[in-house]
């Protein structure tokens, strides 16, 4: 993200964690008597005011052509993609905030073809719901808590956020036939067992006796991802625990998890994982 601050000061060291491409940040900022910053993200992003300390103290957003909208605790603002955003303290000491950071991908992850996507270009300046500002909480005493809990419990904290800022519908699909606990067992330790290689659909359709096609629909009705893709997350997981575990140079990673080259190894975890590989080695080794 793109930023020009002043009178904004960063106090303490940035807390912040990564949940199933979904970037979640806590700022503990001290303030001059009228700090101001200018953002642009190329990515949409949610902002959470938690806390400010100031007597007769007040924050503001706004955005070219707009007016100003005053916040509240807890009050939020959603901003879209490349949209500028300017923000001001007035005869403020402090403010905590979470910003959540997500890409069209991660939201096309998490909702399919339950989403609509126009909602991602609409900007909410300044709006409170209680229901969001009781788990934004949570996901901030997440971010900050030397001892946190399973990934998914964050992960499940980010998908109700996101469904409640969007006001997303239930899916309405024709259930589709699952594959037996049997079929699914079988395939998906197949899969996790041979991650680093190239697999084809066929050989995994014919391991249960059934066709490409019937296999392909079954296993998403099962698990929510294609074959490929299921395969992927099993791969990047392996990979990342090569990374904690051996000091090989990320090179040498991806030649070990079958990548063609480097860069679709950072495409590819990246997507999955929401950073680099190189960012998530230096967060989990630190």
């Amino acid at each position: 993200m793109e930023s020009r601050t002043s009178g904004f000061m960063v106090a303490g060291d940035l807390r912040w964690r990564v949940w199933n491409g979904v970037v979640a940040d806590v700022w503990n900022v001290t303030c001059n008597e009228r700090a101001e910053g200018h953002y642009v993200s190329p990515n949409p992003r949610l902002f959470v005011l938690l806390e400010m300390e100031g007597t007769e103290g007040r924050f503001e957003v706004s955005h070219a052509g707009g007016r100003a909208a005053h916040f509240e605790t807890v009050s939020m603002c959603f901003v879209p993609a490349r949209m500028a955003l300017t923000a001001q303290a007035f005869n403020l000491h402090r403010i905590r905030h979470l910003d959540l950071h997500f890409s069209e991908n991660a939201i096309r992850q998490r909702f399919g073809r339950s989403f609509d996507y126009s909602r991602l270009t609409q900007e909410r300046l300044q709006f409170t719901d209680a229901r969001m500002a009781s788990i934004a909480g949570l996901i901030a005493k997440e971010c900050i808590t030397p001892q946190p809990f399973h990934r998914k419990y964050g992960e499940s904290l980010i998908d109700a956020l996101l469904a409640l800022l969007f006001e997303v519908p239930p899916e309405r699909t024709k259930r589709r036939t699952e594959l037996s606990r049997r079929q699914l067992v079988q395939t998906t330790a197949f899969l996790e067992a041979h991650c680093f290689e190239t697999i084809r659909l066929a050989e995994l359709a014919a391991m249960i006796d059934l066709s490409q096609t019937h296999f392909s629909h079954a296993f998403k009705a099962s698990t929510g991802m294609p074959p490929h893709r299921w395969q992927m997350h099993s791969r990047i997981r392996k990979v990342q625990e090569i990374l904690v575990a051996r000091e090989a140079s990320l090179i040498e990673v991806s030649n070990i998890a079958g990548f063609s080259d480097q860069a679709h190894f950072t495409r590819v975890f990246k997507n999955i994982v929401g950073v680099t590989p190189a960012e998530w080695r230096r967060q989990n080794l630190s």
